[in-house]
Parts: C-alpha cells; sequence; structure tokens
C-alpha cells in the first residue's frame, strides 16, 4: 500500500486528500438535497430516480474537486497576507485583540500537514481494497450459486412465466429455474438474466401469489435494475467512508423494490394477495446482495404501500424537511470550513470581525450616552455630563461583541459563525438567559434556535408545564408548535406525555377534545394508542358504529379493526347471517378475507358454521366451488373437515381426475 501512495506525486496526493475531506460536506449536503425532495415526491418511481440522480452526484463530486482544488491552493494564503485590502484590514484587526486572535487562527490554519494527508490517502486506499475484495467475493458467490443444481420449471410454471412476459412487454430472452439454494424468487445475471423460483415458492404460495412474485421479478428486469445495483456497489466501495452514500443506497434500493411492487399489482391486481406473499416470503428471507430479490426490503412499510393504507403524512414530511434543512445547512456551513481552510481570507474575515465590533461598540457608546444624560439642563451640569459621557464610552468601547459573547460563555467563534449569530440578534444577554435556564447549546445550535424564535419566555412556559426539553427537543416542539398550554390540555383530558410523544401527538394534530371523545366512548387509552389511532383515522362515529352493533372492543382492539377495514356496516352484514363474532374473531375473518358473501355462499351449500369453523374453512381455501367439485364427484353431505382432507391431498385436483 505504500508503494501505491509513494507512486502519486505530492500534488495528486494533496488534490485526492482535499477531495475526499471536502466530500464529507458534499456528501451530506447532496443527501440532504435528496431527502427535501423525496419527501415532496408521492410516487415511488420519482423517488428512485432522485436517489439514483443523488448518487450520481455524489460520484460526480470528488472528481471535479480533484481536479478544481490544484487551481486555487498554491499562494492563496501568501496572496491573501500580502494583498492591499489585507494590509488595509491589518491595523484594524490589530487594534482588538480578538479579532487579531482569530485572523491568526484562519491563517494558521491555511493547509493540511503533508503526514495528515499521505494517512488520509492510505486509509482510504485501504479501504477501497477491502470493499473491492468483499464485492468481488459477492460476485464469485453468486456465480457459484448459479452454477448449483437448478433445473427449468416444469411446464405449468414455464407458461405462467411467458404469459407475465408477454404482458409486462418483456421481448429479452429470460431463463426459469427451479432451485433449492434460495428461499425467495430472485433475478441473477445483467445481459441473459435467470429467474430463479425456490421450491419453497412453487410449493407454499398459490398460484396468484405465485404470478405477483414473478410479476415482481420480471419488473427488475425491464427496470435494468440489476445495472443499476453494481453501480450502487461501486460508489459504495469508492465512497465507504460516508454514512451518506448507505443511507442513499438503502433508500434507492427500498424505493426499487416499491416500484416493482406497484408494477406486480397493476399486472395481477390482487393486493391483498400479493401482500400476503410478502409476509410468507419475509420467514424464507436469504438472498444474495448482488440478487434482485422479491422480499428485499423493508416489510412492513412495502405491505401498507400496497394494500394503500394511509402513512404518516404531512406532518412527519415536515420533519423530514425540517431535519433535511437542518442538515444541509450543517453541510454548507461545514464546507464553507473547510473551503476557509484552503482558501483563508484573512483581510476579509479582519474587515468582517471588525465590522461586528464597530457595530456592537456604536450600540452600546450610544446607549450609554443617552444613560448619562442629566435629567435638569443647566449649563454646568451639561458640562459635567459631557465629561462623564467620555468616560462611560470609553468604557463600553472596551468591550467587543466578540469579548462579551465570551462572557457569556461562547469562546472560539468562526467567522461565519460570529456573522450569523450577529444576523439572528444572538445577543450576550441571550445567551445567558438561555444558560440561567440550565441549557448550553454552541453557536450553531443557538442560532437554530434564534431561527425558529425560540425565546426564554417561551422555555419558562414548558417548564412551568413540567416539560424539561433539551435543545433539540425544543427546535421540534417550537416547529410543531406544541406550547405549554397544549401540554396542559392534554394532562386536563388525562394524558401525560413526555416530550418526544407530545412532539409525536402534535405531528398527528391530536386534540384535547379527541382524547376526551376517546374515554367518553369508553376507551382506556394511553399515548402510544392515541397516536395509532389517530394514525388509523379512528374518530369518535366509527367507535359509536362498533358500539351500536354491540361490540364493545379494547383500545388495541380498536386499532386492529381499523387496520383490518372492519367497519359497521360489516359488522351488521355479518350479523344479519346468523353469526354474532366478537372482536377478535372480527380481526381475524377481515385478515382471511371472509366475506358475507362467501358465509352466503357456503351456508346456500348446506353448511351452517360456526365462526371459528368459517375462518378455518376459507384458511383452508375451501370454496363453494369446490363444494360443488365435491358433490358433482358424488361426495355429499360431508362434514368440513373432510372437505379440508379431500382439499389438501388435491384429490379433487385435475390432475387426479385422470
Amino acid at each position: 500500500m505504500n508503494s501505491l501512495v509513494n507512486l502519486l506525486s505530492a500534488s495528486a496526493m494533496h488534490s485526492l486528500g482535499w477531495a475526499l475531506l471536502h466530500f464529507l460536506w458534499q456528501g451530506t449536503a447532496l443527501a440532504a438535497i435528496a431527502a427535501a425532495a423525496m419527501a415532496l415526491c408521492r410516487r415511488p418511481s420519482t423517488r428512485y430516480a432522485i436517489g439514483v440522480g443523488a448518487l450520481v452526484l455524489m460520484l460526480l463530486a470528488p472528481l471535479v474537486t480533484f481536479f478544481v482544488v490544484p487551481l486555487g491552493h498554491s499562494g492563496a494564503a501568501d496572496t491573501a497576507n500580502s494583498s492591499p485590502l489585507a494590509a488595509a484590514a491589518r491595523p484594524t484587526a490589530r487594534g482588538r485583540d480578538a479579532a487579531s486572535g482569530s485572523t491568526t487562527a484562519i491563517t494558521a490554519s491555511k493547509a493540511l500537514p503533508g503526514f495528515v494527508e499521505g494517512w488520509l490517502v492510505e486509509a482510504w486506499l485501504l479501504g477501497v481494497a477491502f470493499f473491492s475484495l468483499r464485492s468481488a467475493g459477492g460476485f464469485i458467490l453468486l456465480e457459484r450459486e448459479r452454477r448449483k443444481q437448478s433445473r427449468v420449471v416444469e411446464d405449468r410454471i414455464l407458461e405462467i412465466c411467458y404469459t407475465l412476459q408477454d404482458r409486462i412487454g418483456l421481448t429479452r430472452v429470460i431463463s426459469y429455474c427451479e432451485c433449492k439454494w434460495l428461499q425467495a424468487p430472485a433475478v441473477i445475471g445483467w445481459f441473459r438474466p435467470v429467474v430463479f423460483l425456490p421450491v419453497s415458492a412453487l410449493t407454499g404460495l398459490s398460484e396468484s401469489q405465485l404470478e405477483a412474485v414473478i410479476a415482481h421479478e420480471l419488473a427488475h428486469i425491464q427496470r435494468f435494475d440489476a445495472f443499476v445495483n453494481v453501480f450502487q456497489v461501486c460508489v459504495e466501495t469508492l465512497l465507504f467512508y460516508h454514512p451518506a452514500v448507505w443511507w442513499l443506497n438503502k433508500r434507492i434500493r427500498a424505493e426499487r423494490e416499491h416500484c416493482c411492487d406497484e408494477v406486480a399489482v397493476a399486472l395481477c391486481g390482487d393486493r391483498v394477495e400479493y401482500a400476503r406473499a410478502l409476509t410468507l416470503m419475509e420467514e424464507w428471507r436469504s438472498a444474495p446482495v448482488f440478487a434482485m430479490a422479491a422480499n428485499r426490503g423493508p416489510l412492513t412499510e412495502r405491505i401498507v404501500r400496497v394494500l394503500g393504507l394511509k402513512t404518516l403524512g404531512a406532518g412527519m414530511r415536515g420533519i423530514g424537511l425540517t431535519g433535511s434543512a437542518l442538515c444541509l445547512t450543517a453541510a454548507l456551513v461545514a464546507g464553507n470550513a473547510l473551503i476557509e481552510m484552503a482558501h483563508p481570507p484573512a483581510a476579509l474575515a479582519a474587515i468582517q470581525i471588525a465590522r461586528i465590533e464597530t457595530n456592537f461598540v456604536q450600540q452600546h457608546s450610544t446607549a450609554s450616552s443617552a444613560s448619562a444624560k442629566p435629567a435638569a439642563g443647566h449649563s454646568q451640569s451639561g458640562t459635567q455630563s459631557s465629561a462623564v459621557a467620555p468616560s462611560a464610552s470609553s468604557t463600553t468601547s472596551s468591550t467587543s461583541y466578540i469579548d462579551a459573547m465570551k462572557a457569556a460563555g461562547l469562546g472560539d467563534l468562526s467567522v461565519d459563525q460570529l456573522i450569523a449569530l450577529k444576523i439572528q440578534d444572538v445577543t450576550p444577554d441571550y445567551v445567558r438567559a438561555i444558560h440561567d435556564l440550565g441549557l448550553q447549546p454552541d453557536a450553531n445550535m443557538l442560532i437554530a434556535m434564534r431561527v425558529q424564535d425560540i425565546t426564554p419566555e417561551y422555555i419558562r412556559e414548558l417548564h412551568a408545564a413540567g416539560l424539561n426539553p433539551d435543545q433539540n427537543h425544543l427546535i421540534a416542539l417550537k416547529v410543531q408548535g406544541a406550547d405549554g398550554e397544549y401540554y396542559k390540555s392534554l394532562k386536563d383530558a388525562g394524558l401525560s406525555p413526555d416530550v418526544d410523544h407530545l412532539i409525536a401527538l402534535k405531528v398527528q394534530d391530536v386534540t384535547p377534545e379527541y382524547v376526551k371523545e376517546l374515554r367518553a366512548a369508553g376507551l382506556a387509552v394511553n399515548v402510544d394508542q392515541v397516536i395509532a389511532m389517530k394514525v388509523q383515522d379512528v374518530s369518535p362515529s366509527y367507535l359509536k358504529g362498533l358500539h351500536d352493533q354491540g361490540i364493545e372492543p379494547t383500545a388495541e382492539n380498536v386499532i386492529a379493526m381499523r387496520v383490518q377495514d372492519v367497519t359497521p356496516e360489516y359488522v351488521r352484514e355479518i350479523r344479519a347471517l346468523g353469526l354474532n363474532p366478537s372482536a377478535m374473531e372480527l380481526i381475524a375473518m377481515r385478515v382471511q378475507d371472509v366475506t358475507p358473501e362467501y358465509i352466503k355462499a357456503l351456508q346456500a351449500a348446506g353448511y351452517k358454521l360456526s365462526v371459528n369453523d368459517i375462518i378455518g374453512a376459507k384458511v383452508q381455501d375451501v370454496t363453494p366451488e369446490f363444494i360443488e367439485r365435491a358433490q358433482k364427484h358424488g361426495f355429499k353431505d360431508l362434514t368440513l373437515q373432510k372437505l379440508i382432507q379431500l382439499r389438501q391431498l388435491g384429490i379433487l385436483d385435475s390432475k387426479s381426475d385422470l
């Protein structure tokens, strides 16, 4: 590794070291922009395109920096120190110790020491070598697994695959193989893809579920996802040291699965069966990282999207946008600091600090002169006042803005921090007031608090209500508009949330009136249950409808019933058929997609079953059509257990008729 480093020239080592450092803030900024853009988009395909575009920019950023950095580094500090502007500013800065000290600190950090640059480049090359070997090993393992025992699927499955391929519009040559070394269907190969269907999927999934899963894999092929995945692995290998790269790749892979889920549902149409297939395959989860597998990605989020259930809405998007804005701000501040290290603007720094100090001194001098004027206007006393005023002015002028901030507990501030603090009107009195309230925010956090208009009075109001949030929680509370009055009203309604729960309640727009209505309906709810009910849109009218049908569910049952779309109308129809299911039985019936029509068909076939028997029949796929087929074969007056055995053994399947 040392020999490889030695091959690089000093200028190349210098440029590469700075390019790696600059990517820390560049990658964070690009990830923040991508996160904000994704939060504003509802379509997975749009979010996927944004993620891939951001990843391309992440790869280009260090390359551009590598070729741009050499143009500005050599002699930048010397030029700044010898310019007329720097010479003009130097007396002003020298007259004030704080300004002089800041300028010296900036100039002293003009470049990285040579040994630091060498260490950075060597560590990066070691990381690239490690992740390259890891990726190469993955590709070799994948190729070896491809050559393991596998065979072409049977004709019936092959016909399904070709039919789906025609419906999706794929004209490429695609192979379909049955295998035992995978637990979920997957696509392997770039130019000649192979769809591997494991035995567990062929035997454990119904035909409609299998069609949806195969359609998912064909969508990967249609979208050329395998090539994008290889590009992601390459970027991860080169920029392994930045967490933003790994986060963005994770988001891209998740959105890719959402896109293919949409194609599968659009092609096959049965959302519920596809969701069940995903749930089953999660239990079999095992697939190489370089393969496009149907059970890749977070299961809960995928099922929620497939079923079209409500997700966290504008409130969470607002938090995401706020977080992105804060990350972007931090990245730009860090980037500016690195740029200043590379190109120290000594003269500009001195002038800016001098201006801040001058404005601060002038403001305090004016205030001191005004307070020194006497109430009476005699000439002698006026003379005495004139003598006093300069003394006050001279005393105040000896204290600059920097010194005052240091006295308030903020020292070692950069030029950008000083400017931002002054722009946001962060005064020493404000800093002391915040410190007196038990908080110790740094300069950047003080700026963020001032931007959100967090005042000492607002913090005192929260403390008086019984809350003691830190500075991060303060910003989130202020963004969401949660104050002491809101907290008190929730406590009056019977809830005692902590700070995190208070933010979540406000995000979901949970009002004290809503909590009171839930309790009036007979539900003993806690904070988590209230949030879940609001997310699932559990309304007082919904609860009343259940009560009218004789259902008295617990809080947990209400949430589950709303998730499974158990409506008062559904309960009414089930009861009209002579059944009296409990809340848990209603949930189980809805999970198994037991409809009133299904029950009517069973009753018409002569089966007056209990609720549990109906659920068991549905689980075993005992349909009215199957009962009619059994009766045509002379099997009449069979018990439910006999019908289930016939179904499980496949005795009445078309193949057995022969």
